[in-house]
């Protein structure tokens, strides 16, 4: 089993940055694959970011392709979302998950294990 702990959420202005991080504890961390969703007021949670286990396959949803940043260090137990050019569509309650499975997947319900999740408000 792995406990996750998002950090690094806050309120920024629009064209701003925020680095988010997710703090990993309880099994191997490298053994699992890593993203990042997010869930606004009365929408669905939605897939922002995964990456592989070792860190060498990286993905990203259409809407944040060029602006954020997924990446890990399995030394420290971390995984990251460098978030870039925030818009205000991208408020939201953003969350990190952990994936047994070797295979980079998009849908929540693959996601094992989950962090209580981090507010992300982009507003002038």
């Amino acid at each position: 089993q792995v406990q996750l702990v998002e950090s690094g959420g806050g309120l920024v202005q629009p064209g701003g940055s925020l680095r988010l991080s997710c703090a990993a504890s309880g099994r191997t961390f490298s053994s699992y694959t890593m993203a990042w969703f997010r869930q606004a007021p009365g929408k669905e949670r939605e897939f922002v970011a995964g990456i592989s286990r070792g860190g060498g396959t990286t993905d990203s949803a259409d809407s944040v392709k060029g602006r954020f940043t997924i990446s890990r260090d399995n030394a420290k137990n971390t995984v990251y979302l460098q978030m870039n050019s925030l818009k205000p569509e991208d408020t939201a309650v953003y969350y990190c998950a952990a994936d047994q499975s070797t295979v980079l997947r998009r849908i929540s319900t693959f996601y094992d294990y989950w962090g209580p999740g981090t507010q992300v408000t982009v507003s002038s």
